[in-house]
């Protein structure tokens, strides 16, 4: 997958499954107020909160982050998009954010998450209030899984 861009609109059929899986199970809008697709694509990815997705795979790897994730987690999009989404959470943290993605596939979301994270140069850091969902295309096919959160602190 390329980097989001405006050659490719940003990523805007992927970004599309983000908004509107999220909007489908939580009854509003990820960006309020955004009219066109592509508008929406831009300004996900230079929004000022993070946003990851991964994919489906048995050990699922992200295959999207828009700018404000990929500075907090220190990688390239190049860097990003090949890492298994486990490893965004040091090994004692990884059967706790196991647990979670259990219940999101269960439930379809949870909108309070509390967890730490490390970036790829090893800052740790704690996300508050993530609202982590499930991925479904157009067809209504599962995808994979997305979070985004706003609320983070160095530790």
């Amino acid at each position: 997958m390329d980097f989001p861009a405006e050659k490719n609109n940003f990523l805007v059929e992927h970004v599309l499954d983000i908004r509107n899986s999220y909007r489908r199970l939580l009854l509003k809008e990820l960006i309020p107020e955004i009219q066109t697709d592509e508008l929406f694509a831009r300004q996900l990815f230079h929004a000022p909160f993070a946003v990851v997705s991964h994919d489906t795979a048995s050990d699922p790897v992200f295959n999207y982050a828009n700018l404000k994730a990929l500075e907090l987690f220190e990688l390239s999009w190049e860097d990003f998009i090949h890492l298994p989404s486990r490893m965004s959470a040091e090994p004692i943290n990884q059967a706790g954010r196991e647990q979670l993605l259990a219940e999101v596939t269960e439930k379809g979301y949870i909108d309070h998450y509390e967890g730490v994270r490390i970036s790829s140069t090893g800052k740790r850091f704690l996300i508050r209030n993530a609202i982590v969902w499930n991925l479904m295309d157009k067809n209504n096919s599962y995808k994979g899984q997305a979070a985004c959160f706003s609320q983070w602190r160095f530790l």
